[in-house]
């Protein structure tokens, strides 16, 4: 079956085109097919200058009009993830960097070679009595009390999240002595206990950032961040680590590796 041929104004001559993405597509739909594959070229760092090609270069690469071009990249404007300015072109607005799902690692070993990572710690001090839900979560008694602790993460000058965490009481104590400014946590919880970390149970969703989050990391009122909350153990299940993350979205990708396992049939 024959490839239909773009034949838009601006276009090269019998440039042929995927077959999804022809004219009769709603042309809301052919943008947004073009800004999906720009968005994953961005997320995965393939403008290592931060500058995209031209209108007429991408249209070319991706098979697809200047007309589609020019609304998906406003669709990636509107998003946050590129400026647009006529005798500069259109750039990346801050890299994104891939955090993985798939492992547990602290955010420094996580941004090991993506740049400096700096913690600004905003409190780090002993309770008395834990949260209900927070006990809970980390199977003690709220009259045991524990660990609070709160920390801004930078990435190269910029804030990256905010981070808020309680540790019971046997652990936290130890991690409190430790360099809270220059390591991460996990790091800490492993040197304190001498034991490996074994686990964690992790939940993301998307919130809105309330104005004092929104301020600490430097963006408008109620824009998306991702919310991560996170329960990790020791290598034995003892949980001790109860976190609650919110990351800039504009400056980092979830990613994870999945496998697929046997299905009965």
């Amino acid at each position: 079956m024959n490839e239909p041929v773009d034949a838009s104004p601006g276009s090269s001559s019998g440039r042929r085109i995927p077959a999804g993405w022809v004219s009769s597509q709603p042309r809301a739909e052919r943008a947004r097919q073009v800004a999906d594959v720009l968005r994953y070229q961005i997320t995965a760092g393939k403008f290592a200058d931060g500058a995209l090609p031209d209108e007429r270069s991408l249209g070319e690469q991706l098979g697809a009009s200047r007309n589609a071009v020019r609304e998906a990249l406003d669709l990636l404007r509107f998003e946050g993830l590129i400026i647009r300015r006529r005798g500069v072109g259109t750039r990346v607005v801050l890299p994104k960097y891939g955090h993985g799902l798939d492992r547990l690692a602290g955010l420094a070993e996580a941004m090991t070679g993506y740049g400096e990572i700096t913690n600004q710690v905003r409190s780090a001090r002993r309770v008395t009595e834990l949260p209900v839900p927070i006990a809970e979560r980390l199977e003690v008694d709220p009259s045991a009390g524990g660990v609070y602790l709160e920390r801004l993460r930078w990435l190269d000058g910029l804030p990256l999240s905010l981070d808020t965490t309680y540790l019971t009481a046997d652990v936290g104590c130890g991690v409190l002595d430790g360099d809270l400014a220059g390591r991460d946590v996990f790091t800490l919880l492993e040197e304190t206990t001498g034991h490996l970390l074994g686990s964690a149970e992790v939940t993301v969703h998307a919130v809105t950032a309330d104005p004092d989050t929104a301020a600490l990391l430097q963006i408008p009122d109620h824009a998306a961040v991702f919310a991560l909350e996170r329960l990790t153990r020791l290598s034995d299940g003892r949980p001790v680590d109860a976190e609650s993350i919110r990351i800039r979205a504009d400056r980092m990708a979830l990613t994870a590796t999945l496998h697929r396992g046997h299905v009965q049939p």
